[in-house]
Formats: structure tokens, C-alpha cells, sequence
């Protein structure tokens, strides 16, 4: 049972029923999902919760209706780690990784596209699409094929060419654009019109689809022992999953559900990209659009649909968001392999290389609870790390050799 009672504007507060609306007829501001949580207090309980599925389904009854089943290919209930190793170096005391790369397509977007296509298949939509920067338009094609719909998915022509081979495998179509993620965005809300059978996740399902990242949330608390984190560093692109996280931890609050204050939440960009973190620091409320120039492909969206509310958010709990070169964050993304066995793409080298530059600013209190989400596989942007992960040594099937090479690596790392 969804306990949600149909979709409400973030800016006057108008309200419309859970229909394929995404701009409020009144203001044309952005729509999101209203819940009666009245209603849901003492019938959502750790309890009930716990009872139900290992994904993101365990929390339904704070999700949109999906009908009569979810479009499910197992998102979500992925592994909260402690990170000693890496806590240590960063002088930590208490840091963990939330980390998405186990979700089935290999980021977190497999959360928003199954609460979307549930949403869409509800609504009696036929083809799923969507406009991406490419985790999005893996996962909205490996749903479809799933579920036996076409896909099309628009993405940049200059995407990482791994990610457009694990959208294209599917068998959807797949539209490169030659220009930004922006183009391709403003291209998606022309074929909308035309085309008004077609779910576009994060265009007329956006609504639907951007609760999915409350899962985040739910999550984090329920592995802490339903406690919330003191601070909870993430990535940040649209602005869309900061914002849902920062609900979903408001929602679990106010059904009473968790101990703890409200975490402080903290954002992540990369520098070639980053006017949400540009307006927090020249205290503006407007966020200007730039044009990306940065290998985190992932979060290259110059124009954040939330990145006010990401400011309210960051503004609210007295956060910060980082801003970090391209050459930190290909060290970040080897510092956390390294650490904790993780490979994360890009964004999770500027998810690690942000908290860093937040410790060091003084921004984060670094003897309270730490979360960093890590929101996608390295495998999928290869193109990034191929040209400095390479072999140690290449040698001759030969004794000698190979312990030359192991003296020789051994010195190099110790020097």
C-alpha cells in the first residue's frame, strides 16, 4: 500500500492527482510526490519495513503506487560500508560508503527508473525513454527490455563509449546528440510533445521518477540502526538526488522512525562543472547555467533543474558543496580503490575528492559520522583511468625478471 495521495508543486503548494504532470498549471513551478504521512504514522514501522523486500520496495508504502507490481530488477538495499582505511587517511573518525555500484546496472539511477517505469506502466504509458548523461539511459533500457517495451534513450555524442555500450545491448534505440547534456535535455521536452505516449523518466515522469533517491535515505538509516548520520556527502548533478535525500530523511523523521538530528548535507562537483557550488560561495540564489568541461561526464549538467533547492537544502543545515579539479578526482577514484576495494566512476572520484576539500576547508566535523554516497561502477567510464592503470611491468616468462620488476615496483612505492 502507497500511502501517497498525488503530486504537489515545490513552489506555490498546488495540488493535482498522481497523473503524468510535471509543471504546476498554476505557477509552472516543479511537481513532486505528496504523501499522507498522518495517515502512514504507526502503520509505516521499522517493523513493517523490515518484513519486506531486499530493494528498494521495502519502503512502498513511502513510494508512488506502481500499480499492481513494481518494474523491479532488484534496485537498492545495496551495502553501507565502514571506511577505516580510507577514514583514516582523510583523519576521520567515522566514515562510511554508501556504495550503489551494486546496484544492477551499476548505479544508483536503477532506484529513480524502476520507481519511474512502475509510475509509467501505472499511467498506461508504452515506451520508456529518457535524456542522459549515461547511468541513466543504461538502466531505463535494461528496464524496458525487462519488462518487453521499446526504449529510446538521447544522450550526449561524446559519452564514455562504455556507457553506450551497456545501454545499446539492450536492443533500444539510442539517439547521440552532437552537443551538451542540456541539448540533449531541451531536445527531450520537443519530443514529449510529440510523442505523448513515450515515459521520459526525468521529463514527464520526473515527478515519479526523482523519489527514488529517498531510498537513499531510507536506507542509510535503517543499516545505521534506524539512526541518522551526522553529515552525508553527495553528488551532485540536476541537484535531484541531494534534495530526495534530504526528504526522505524529513519523511523518516517525522513518522518517527529514526534517532538523530537531521544530518547536514554536503554536495559534490567537479570544478569543469559546478554553478550550484558557484552560487553557494558567491551567496546567490539564482544558479547561473555554464557549459561543462569535465571527465565526470555523469554530473556535467550546467543548467540544475534543482539547483536552488539544492542551495535551501545545503543553506538549511549549514552545509557546503566541493568543487574539484578532473586531476583530483582520477586521484580520488585510485585513493578509494586502493583503500577500500571500491572502483567507482568518476563521480565517486569527486564525491571522495569534495570531502576531502571540505575536511581540509573545515567544513565537515571530522569526529562525527561521515556517509559519502558512491553513485556508480568504475566500469563505466573505463576511458577515464586506461591511460594511468596499466600492467607494472611487462617481462619474459622468466624467474629473474619478475623479481627484478617486483624490486623495482617495491622501491618506486616506497619512494
Amino acid at each position: 500500500m502507497s500511502f501517497a495521495i498525488g503530486l504537489k508543486c515545490r513552489e506555490c503548494g498546488d495540488t493535482y492527482p498522481a497523473e503524468a504532470r510535471f509543471v504546476c498549471e498554476q505557477c509552472f513551478g516543479p511537481l513532486e510526490v505528496d504523501y499522507d504521512l498522518v495517515a502512514a504514522k504507526g502503520e509505516v514501522t521499522r517493523e513493517s519495513i523490515a518484513a519486506g523486500p531486499a530493494s528498494i520496495w521495502r519502503y512502498a508504502a513511502l513510494l508512488p503506487d506502481p500499480g499492481t507490481t513494481p518494474v523491479d530488477l532488484g534496485a537498492g538495499w545495496t551495502p553501507l560500508r565502514r571506511a577505516d582505511r580510507l577514514g583514516a587517511l582523510l583523519g576521520l573518525k567515522e566514515l562510511y560508503l554508501k556504495d550503489d555500484t551494486r546496484n544492477p546496472t551499476g548505479s544508483f539511477k536503477d532506484r529513480v527508473v524502476s520507481v519511474a517505469l512502475s509510475s509509467a506502466r501505472r499511467l498506461g504509458f508504452t515506451t520508456a525513454a529518457c535524456a542522459s548523461t549515461g547511468n541513466l539511459a543504461t538502466s531505463v533500457a535494461a528496464h524496458a527490455a525487462a519488462i518487453g517495451w521499446p526504449s529510446v534513450t538521447v544522450i550526449p555524442s561524446d559519452l564514455e563509449s562504455s556507457k553506450v555500450a551497456m545501454t545499446a545491448i539492450f536492443g533500444g534505440t539510442v539517439l547521440a546528440v552532437n552537443g551538451s547534456y542540456d541539448d540533449v535535455n531541451r531536445l527531450c521536452a520537443e519530443l514529449v510533445s510529440e510523442h505523448p505516449d513515450w515515459a521520459f523518466a526525468n521529463v514527464n515522469l520526473r515527478a515519479y521518477y526523482a523519489e527514488g533517491s529517498k531510498t537513499l535515505a531510507f536506507e542509510i538509516a535503517e543499516q545505521l540502526g534506524w539512526r541518522t548520520p551526522d553529515q552525508v556527502v553527495v553528488p551532485v548533478a540536476s541537484g535531484s538526488q541531494l534534495t530526495k535525500i534530504a526528504k526522505g530523511f524529513r519523511e523518516f523523521e517525522e513518522l518517527g522512525l529514526t534517532d538523530g538530528p537531521t544530518p547536514r548535507l554536503f554536495g559534490a562537483q567537479a570544478a569543469g562543472c559546478a554553478p550550484i557550488a558557484t552560487a553557494l560561495r558567491e551567496g546567490a540564489n539564482v544558479v547561473r547555467p555554464v557549459r561543462p568541461n569535465t571527465i565526470a561526464r555523469s554530473l556535467a549538467i550546467g543548467n540544475p533543474a534543482d539547483g536552488p533547492y539544492v542551495l535551501d537544502e545545503v543553506r538549511r543545515g549549514g552545509g557546503d558543496i566541493g568543487s574539484v579539479s578532473d586531476d583530483e578526482v582520477l586521484e580520488c577514484i585510485s585513493l578509494l580503490a586502493r583503500t577500500e576495494g571500491i572502483f567507482a566512476e568518476t563521480a565517486g572520484g569527486v564525491t571522495i575528492a569534495s570531502l576531502r576539500q571540505l575536511i581540509a576547508r573545515g567544513s565537515i566535523d571530522v569526529n562525527r559520522p561521515v556517509v559519502a554516497i558512491i553513485s556508480g561502477h568504475g566500469l563505466k567510464t573505463l576511458d577515464a583511468v586506461v591511460d594511468t592503470a596499466r600492467v607494472t611491468a611487462t617481462i619474459s616468462p622468466s624467474l629473474a625478471e619478475a623479481e627484478a620488476a617486483l624490486t623495482a615496483h617495491h622501491s618506486e612505492v616506497l619512494s
